[in-house]
């Protein structure tokens, strides 16, 4: 998909009755802008859940929905709308793009089709109603399985029978283990990227996680008796006749002895186990020990009961667990910025370097940020330490808690700062209370991702994982791609060197398809390095140039072969698929070739009778891999160019020759002597990554 131009507004004088009509014009189109706010039209706020998008969209389509409303010819247009909006904010990416740039920043086909009204009655989030139930995304699985709580997670698919079947069943389950251990689903319509990597291959598929242990649950009726005859009554008093009783009518006892707490308040019991901090022993605790505090105001704490299990469940880490009144140290809570009860972890290390909780307050979801954040190296930012004027290199997420990809950016950041621990510091800064440092800097959308590195500042633009970060960071370090003007282009690319080749991204920074290639970009021209020099121009910036050059529409991708091409000459790239390996052959197969064709006469004079060493590559022109393998054969080409010559043998052209050379698939690589130690291991080496990296190396 690519981002057209914007088109410019006419010139000239305008009559009153004109203006008018352009004053109304523009007042409409106001309203109809509003009208089309995607967080309007499914009736939600920019804070919501990716539940609670689900929820109002689901409402909306059982009402809204062209099946129910046969007569009416604007029901098609209108279900398009809602199922747009839908589909971009559930994706935290597309959300992010759309906070941000609005509509343009978006691909124009999003939300292009919808299921029939039996589906979404019948099929859309099965438990999405369900209390019990707990339904993970991709933002929240890990930190729910790694909590070291019991999970019993069912991955299905809206459309599968046996799921829908199973749904009653399901809910039973949750009812009786509520309290004991916790029952989940996940939507794999939804979530396939995390079913597929979690190795979710049927529907529906019942899985046991505890303590980083997975244990597959293939026995339903016979697990579900079990576990549906399991009581949790507590006896005060004998209860063998109970038992007796029990196994004569064939049902099973899970027992617990426990005993009655005396009837002592919470807070007595914080008291004697020291669980409630102060101001006078707050900084001597921070400084020597890990602690995860709760701060409130006073108020009884409602989710006590979970909390409790908090110290037990983080002994083995090492961190401690408190609780913090902010109506009794006021004083130490709005040096902290701490505005309304919240969780933080404080690593050990004082005061200043703690880490605001902003997940779901659930028991899992807490472990697993405290477990995460004692390991890695994110600070919460406040005026006082904000890295304006600092000497090391900063990365500055300014983010604000109701944002989805914000809350999900977060755990990305603490695997990015261990990998960069030591080299980058990293900080978060809450923007809805820290307004003027925000706008400062000019945040428009949440998150912004800023690298302070002294008196530069770099955005970071890419997909909220870890590794996206890295690769951004390992660019700023090494630049892989050129940032070009209109100077440095007349420079550098129209006036390239005889053998010099470019590879240049003309983009709009608004345009969502160029903002998607970027990551790509970087990641392709960090593997063509050294063979195709790469750049990028920001036609936002450079318009009337980009207009010069004949660039319409946004991302435009074109190569600047090699001289003695007249300079103006140029391919541009058409392909469907714009990642990195995609672009990285296109931009291969452009070199000049150090391979030679052979036919049966000269692969009979100059490999089997010549002194040369030769590697060959045999192949069939209707062969998907040959093609895919045919660039890579060309880098080989030109490693062991000097050593060894290369050339390339086409087997449907030339049977008879392949036959008697023993190929039975194609492509198939082979030496034709023994070749020097040093190249013949060039040569392995190359062969067997092709063939890990799946490029269809069939025979080496």
């Amino acid at each position: 998909m690519f981002c057209g131009l914007e088109p410019r507004a006419p010139s000239g004088h305008r009559s009153l009755p004109q203006m008018k009509l352009l004053l109304v014009g523009w007042l409409l189109a106001s309203v109809w802008a509003e009208a089309q706010d995607y967080y309007n039209l499914l009736g939600v706020g920019r804070e919501a859940t990716v539940r609670e998008i689900r929820q109002a969209f689901k409402k909306l389509a059982l009402t809204m929905h062209p099946d129910k409303k046969p007569n009416d010819k604007s029901a098609h247009d209108a279900f398009l709308k809602i199922n747009r909006a839908y589909e971009v904010l559930k994706d935290e990416d597309l959300r992010k793009k759309y906070d941000k740039y609005g509509e343009k920043g978006l691909d124009e086909q999003q939300g292009g089709r919808y299921e029939s009204w039996n589906y979404y009655r019948y099929d859309f989030g099965i438990y999405d109603e369900d209390l019990e139930i707990i339904t993970l995304d991709r933002g929240d699985f890990d930190a729910a399985v790694n909590s070291g709580e019991i999970w019993f997670i069912n991955f299905y698919f809206p459309r599968c029978s046996h799921c829908h079947q199973l749904a009653p069943t399901w809910r039973e389950v949750a009812k009786e283990m509520d309290g004991v251990i916790r029952i989940g689903a996940v939507n794999c319509g939804d979530n396939g990227h995390l079913c597929r990597s979690k190795g979710i291959n049927s529907y529906p598929s019942l899985y046991v996680y505890r303590a980083g242990q997975v244990t597959q649950y293939k026995f339903l009726i016979y697990q579900r008796f079990i576990i549906l005859n399991i009581s949790s009554e507590c006896f005060p008093g004998n209860v063998f006749t109970e038992i007796e009783q029990a196994f004569s009518s064939g049902v099973g006892w899970l027992i617990t002895f426990c005993s009655e707490t005396g009837g002592k308040t919470d807070r007595q019991t914080d008291r004697q186990t020291g669980l409630i901090l102060g101001t006078d022993t707050f900084q001597s605790q921070l400084a020597h020990h890990r602690w995860l505090v709760s701060f409130t105001f006073g108020e009884k704490n409602t989710a006590s009961n979970e909390h409790k299990k908090l110290k037990a469940m983080l002994r083995n880490d090492h961190i401690q667990v408190g609780r913090l009144d902010c109506m009794v140290d006021a004083e130490l809570c709005l040096s902290l910025y701490i505005q309304k009860s919240c969780l933080a972890v404080f690593k050990g290390m004082g005061v200043s370097d703690f880490e605001v909780h902003h997940g779901k307050n659930v028991l899992y979801n807490i472990v697993g940020f405290a477990r995460e954040s004692v390991s890695a190296h994110v600070t919460t930012l406040l005026p006082d330490n904000f890295p304006s004027d600092r000497k090391e290199p900063w990365l500055v997420d300014f983010f604000t808690p109701w944002c989805p990809p914000c809350r999900a950016l977060l755990p990305e950041l603490r695997k990015a700062s261990i990998q960069l621990a030591g080299q980058m510091r990293f900080g978060t800064l809450d923007c809805t209370i820290h307004h003027h440092l925000c706008s400062m800097y000019k945040i428009q959308a949440y998150p912004t991702t800023v690298i302070f590195n002294r008196s530069s500042l770099h955005e970071y633009e890419g997909q909220h994982s870890a590794d996206g970060i890295l690769e951004f960071i390992q660019d700023l370090a090494s630049p892989s791609v050129s940032v070009l003007d209109p100077e440095s282009f007349q420079r550098r690319v129209k006036g390239r060197a005889g053998g010099e080749i470019w590879a240049v991204d003309f983009y709009a920074p608004w345009c969502g398809p160029c903002q998607a290639l970027l990551p790509e970009w970087r990641r392709m021209a960090r593997l063509v390095a050294g063979q195709v020099m790469v750049g990028s121009m920001d036609c936002q910036k450079h318009q009337s140039f980009c207009r010069s050059q004949g660039v319409r529409a946004y991302p435009e991708i074109r190569l600047y072969p090699s001289q003695p091409s007249p300079a103006d000459t140029y391919m541009t790239y058409s392909g469907w698929n714009r990642d990195a390996q995609s672009l990285r052959m296109w931009t291969l197969s452009a070199l000049p070739r150090v391979s030679v064709d052979l036919s049966p006469e000269s692969f009979r004079d100059l490999v089997l009778l010549g002194p040369d060493h030769w590697v060959l590559d045999f192949y069939a022109p209707w062969c998907g891999p040959c093609q895919h393998f045919a660039p890579e054969f060309e880098v080989l080409a030109r490693m062991v160019k000097g050593e060894v010559r290369s050339g390339k043998l086409d087997c449907q052209a030339h049977q008879q020759t392949c036959q008697s050379a023993g190929i039975t698939a194609y492509p198939t690589v082979l030496g034709n002597q023994l070749m020097p130690l040093a190249t013949m291991y060039t040569v392995m080496t190359f062969c067997l990554a092709k063939l890990a990296l799946n490029s269809g190396l069939d025979n080496v």
